[in-house]
């Protein structure tokens, strides 16, 4: 129990430590004008020991830093910041920053590294599968622009659209067949594409506006896709 007890107090000890010692440096560093700059939490060393290469470990002492705040997605990911993203490279990318700071590979290391390797790993898994997919990458790039969509708002949508929407809905529902569900899911999927295709030319061209307009109508494309596979899913 005692064995127990010192452990505890221990981990508690060294999470204290590293943010007495976060907070010593972030004062420093505004005291000399120099707010950017990373030190280690673990043994002080300088920014560029920090910064240099991916700026997950210390290149003096080797301890696992905190996620750098100030990083966005596409950085993080090694990927340029555009709608358009070789897949392959971003899941090659997301398996090398697993194998560096997945919790598996610290179980034997201080409670401060467990804890800032579950943050890395959740945030690198945030990452990959907000980038991954055309509509959430979307929806993030017109959040790094400081535009979001409200969900159950209808931005750019008519009328006419609404009654496309509500057609696919009462054939998905009216569906017998497994080759009429998969007529149903072909078109959703061409339009899908389509939408994609609109929704690149926008942001090279600059079109936040149009960006958006589109992006909502591939939200209620992505919801029949949803309800396309809850329909072929065994009960």
């Amino acid at each position: 129990m005692w064995g127990c007890r010192a452990r505890d107090l221990l981990c508690l000890w060294e999470v204290r430590l590293a943010g007495f010692l976060g907070r010593r440096l972030l004062s420093s560093n505004a005291a000399s004008g120099k707010s950017n700059a990373r030190q280690c939490w673990n043994c002080g060393g300088s920014a560029a020991g920090v910064e240099s290469g991916d700026g997950f470990f210390c290149e003096h002492c080797r301890a696992l830093q905190p996620p750098d705040p100030t990083r966005d997605y596409f950085s993080l990911m090694n990927c340029h910041r555009s709608f358009r993203v070789d897949v392959l490279k971003l899941q090659h990318r997301y398996q090398q920053l697993q194998r560096l700071v997945h919790p598996d590979f610290f179980s034997q290391k201080s409670q401060t590294e467990k804890l800032f390797s579950e943050k890395h790993s959740t945030l690198v898994n945030d990452a990959y599968k907000t980038l991954q997919a055309p509509l959430s990458r979307g929806l993030y790039l017109l959040k790094l622009q400081g535009i979001e969509i409200p969900e159950g708002t209808d931005y750019g949508t008519d009328s006419r659209f609404l009654v496309e929407i509500m057609e696919i809905n009462e054939k998905i529902a009216e569906a017998q067949s497994e080759a009429a569900m998969e007529e149903i899911e072909s078109t959703v999927r061409a339009k899908q594409k389509e939408f994609t295709d609109s929704i690149n030319r926008a942001f090279e061209q600059g079109d936040f506006e149009k960006a958006k307009e589109i992006l909502t109508k591939m939200k209620y494309f992505s919801n029949i896709e949803e309800k396309i596979k809850l329909s072929k899913s065994p009960l």
